[in-house]
């Protein structure tokens, strides 16, 4: 007879494995969480600034929010087409090969996902020493990596006591997030009816020899967008898939883009345009005028818990992509093992944040970045520029962001491809405007794609280095035989 332990954690057949417990709430909720982190606060005065008008600038966020809108229109398709659970990684699985699906799910795991953890823990950290100054507490700068890495810790226990305490958790900080950013539409309405605000349609530029840079501002509102595609990884423990996860994107996507159309309104109304641009926290500056020092206390508290929200999705949802790598390949088996009792991936869980907290702590110590430097002194010892990256933040998001639109174009192109090889396959849900919504979401893609290698330089190997370990890996870790 098998023991109680073996009983509860266990690897069963895919069918078996996934409790459908996400309703199309819940899915809503990641999707919301997840995108909604703290681009928003930083990005839209870069935004209007290179936009050369309040006009073009809002061009820009519509136009920005259309194409995530025709990403979501070709996952919304592929899932439910491919209702398991992996998402991107079933998707390339089924059109280019195991290879290049264990590649996906091999980067996921190791650079993608967890660089992705560590760039919010990091927003997390720098906002909850802010929030605690502006409280009376000295908290001194350099213990960002240590809140960065603690609040990673907290969020993964609530994940280990399983997806229903996970899922509940995502809720209740996507909730509080959404009565945050009402908080700040709230304010800026407030403002300009108090007459602090200007003219909302004014130009933004009063230096007509200064260069206009459209494709700038779209890169700061398409990161700013960045996300949704996340709910694909969830589709086996979504009820419904064929029907929820289509209308979880559509919703997700829709309702995001009207909250940032919104937030932008609220800081043009509440700052007007001059001011916008000459700040860097526009919702500090916002709530500041607005509510005086418990503004700055209120942002900074709204910014954590949007923060909070990310992580936990992220770890929802990319703990999934490594029970798809365990499941498909011998190497990686004990990702796949599933405790029951529970229901949840507590080695895929484990592991996550393992790999999060060391590249917390890599980008944000000295010894760390000495560490990564270490190889590259035979070829260079200034290979990477570090001084160019202001923090762990932006070093987490420019080493990834290639690896993730690398990977985002090859499942834009899956859709056209299985078109042609799978014509058999059932599609409960089909792209409107076929084939022209998948074409420019691939050529978004492909633009996304140049930029960030242009700006990462160096740094893009920090990301690239560790996928390229896959290839031999894969070779190594065959799909296992069924058992």
């Amino acid at each position: 007879m098998p023991s109680e332990q073996q009983q509860a954690e266990s690897v069963p057949s895919v069918d078996s494995r996934f409790q459908k417990q996400l309703t199309l709430w819940d899915t809503v909720n990641i999707i919301i969480g997840i995108v909604i982190g703290v681009s928003i606060f930083k990005v839209p005065g870069l935004v209007f600034g290179n936009s050369g008008s309040i006009e073009a600038g809002f061009v820009i966020w519509g136009l920005g929010g259309l194409l995530m809108l025709a990403g979501a229109l070709c996952y919304a398709e592929l899932a439910s087409a491919i209702p398991e659970t992996g998402g991107d990684y079933v998707f390339l699985s089924r059109t280019y090969g195991d290879g290049c699906g264990f590649l996906f799910g091999w980067a996921q795991f190791i650079a993608i996902n967890p660089g992705n953890i560590g760039i919010m823990s990091y927003v997390f950290a720098d906002y909850a020493i802010s929030f605690l100054n502006a409280s009376g507490f000295e908290i001194p700068a350099g213990w960002s990596v240590i809140l960065a890495a603690a609040s990673v810790c907290m969020l993964l226990f609530l994940n280990l006591l399983g997806l229903m305490v996970g899922k509940w958790a995502q809720n209740i900080l996507t909730l509080a997030k959404i009565v945050g950013l009402a908080a700040i539409v709230v304010s800026g309405i407030y403002l300009g009816l108090q007459g602090t605000g200007e003219t909302v349609v004014e130009p933004v530029r009063e230096n007509p020899d200064v260069k206009l840079q459209y494709g700038l501002a779209m890169v700061f509102v398409l990161y700013a967008f960045g996300g949704w595609n996340d709910a694909a990884f969830v589709a086996a423990e979504v009820k419904e898939p064929g029907k929820n996860i289509p209308r979880a994107l559509i919703a997700g996507t829709g309702g995001i883009l009207i909250i940032y159309l919104l937030i932008n309104f609220a800081y043009l109304w509440g700052l007007g345009s001059s001011r916008l641009l000459q700040s860097s926290t526009p919702a500090a500056e916002l709530l500041g005028n607005a509510w005086g020092d418990h503004g700055t206390q209120i942002i900074s508290l709204i910014i954590m818990i949007s923060s909070l929200g990310a992580i936990n999705g992220l770890i929802i949802t990319g703990s999934r992509v490594n029970v798809r790598l365990g499941m498909d390949h011998r190497f990686f088996a004990a990702l796949a093992r599933w405790n029951q009792r529970v229901n949840a991936p507590i080695y895929s869980l484990l592991s996550q944040g393992v790999i999060s907290i060391v590249m917390i702590l890599l980008v944000g110590t000295k010894a760390g970045r000495r560490l990564i430097d270490a190889p590259f002194t035979l070829i260079q010892s200034d290979f990477i520029e570090w001084e160019k990256y202001q923090d762990g933040f932006d070093t987490l998001l420019v080493a990834t962001a290639p690896l993730f639109w690398t990977f985002f174009l090859l499942t834009g192109l899956s859709l056209i491809i299985l078109r042609y090889t799978a014509p058999q396959m059932e599609r409960p849900f089909r792209v409107p405007l076929y084939p022209a919504t998948p074409i420019l979401f691939c050529l978004t893609c492909l633009y996304m794609l140049y930029a960030t290698l242009e700006y990462a330089s160096g740094l893009a190997l920090l990301g690239l280095i560790p996928v390229l370990i896959g290839v031999p890996l894969y070779w190594m870790s065959r799909r296992k035989p069924s058992t």
